[in-house]
C-alpha cells in the first residue's frame, strides 16, 4: 500500500467517525489490531456494538466501494469482531456489522453513505 493510499484510507476513516458522530454512535476503538487483521472503527450505536469497515475511493473507477467488502473480508471481521468481545468488558445486547462508504467529491466535499447491517 502506498503512502498516498494509506493518507486517503486515513482521511477517509476520519470521516467515517465524524459521519458515525453526527449520527449519534459512540466511538469506542479505533485501527483496533491483532495478527489476523484490524477493525478500522467499533462503535456504540444504542445498546448495540458496531463493527465498521470503511472504505473510501476517489472515484467510481475501481468500482462501489462496498465491492471490495467481500465474503472473506466478511468473516475476517466477525472473528475479529469476537476477539474483541471476548478481552473488552463490553456485553451489548445487539452485535451489528457496517459499512462505510466515502468517496472524494470535489465538488461538495465527501459522500458518505452508511450501510447497516452486512
Amino acid at each position: 500500500m502506498t503512502k498516498v493510499t494509506q493518507r486517503l484510507g486515513a482521511w477517509g476513516e476520519k470521516v467515517a467517525v465524524d459521519h458515525l458522530v453526527s449520527q449519534g454512535m459512540v466511538v469506542l476503538d479505533r485501527n483496533w489490531r491483532t495478527a489476523s487483521g484490524e477493525i478500522d472503527i467499533i462503535a456504540r450505536d444504542g445498546d448495540a456494538v458496531v463493527f465498521c469497515e470503511v472504505k473510501t475511493r476517489r472515484g467510481s473507477v475501481f468500482g462501489d466501494p462496498a465491492e471490495a467488502v467481500t465474503t472473506y473480508k466478511t468473516r475476517r471481521l466477525r472473528t475479529l469482531a469476537a476477539q474483541w468481545l471476548a478481552i473488552s468488558r463490553v456485553r451489548p445486547s445487539q452485535v451489528r456489522f457496517d459499512v462505510v462508504k466515502v468517496v472524494v467529491s470535489s465538488a461538495d466535499g465527501p459522500v458518505v453513505t452508511h450501510l447497516r447491517g452486512i
